[in-house]
């Protein structure tokens, strides 16, 4: 399903629902290329938890299309693939002993990004009244804060070490 022109506030919310839903997709596959450029295990291990979450995060989407009774679709997410793009060039060019610090700065930024969106579909929600639906977009609102607030407490480990 393409739409090209944005017209009404369904048109709006479908739109950006199929773009969290890629944006997901990516950040999986940007945890898996983060958990293996990172040295440490424990680094390792907080980027492989968030890939369980984030498999949970997809299968929630993929219920707030059926509640929305909206075909399950993606669509582009430029963002996404822009910071991981930024992140693969940093990676590239770092020293193995920064390497840490730039994977959780890396993965910061899709959470932030992550966020952002999640709160532009909640708010619609809220007010149409759909809680099932609003729920299931709160949990993974609420799992990217989690995993920022670990990620920020991380990163400020490693650069006062």
């Amino acid at each position: 399903m393409s739409q090209l022109e944005l017209e009404t506030p369904d048109d709006l919310l479908r739109m950006q629902l199929r773009t969290a839903r890629t944006m997901e997709d990516d950040s999986l596959a940007a945890l898996g290329e983060l958990a293996e450029a990172a040295v440490s295990a424990d680094i390792k291990k907080l980027f492989r938890h968030h890939m369980d979450e984030t498999k949970q995060q997809i299968e929630n989407l993929r219920e707030v299309f059926r509640i929305l009774e909206i075909p399950e679709s993606t669509a582009a997410s430029p963002s996404t693939k822009g910071i991981s793009k930024q992140a693969e060039s940093l990676i590239s060019r770092s020293a193995p002993a920064l390497r840490d610090r730039v994977t959780l700065s890396a993965a910061l930024g899709n959470e932030h990004y992550e966020m952002a969106a999640y709160e532009g579909l909640i708010t619609p929600l809220e007010a149409m009244g759909v809680p099932d639906a609003l729920a299931l977009l709160v949990e993974n609102r609420d799992q990217e804060i989690h995993t920022s607030a670990e990620l920020s407490t991380r990163l400020k480990e490693l650069v006062t070490a």
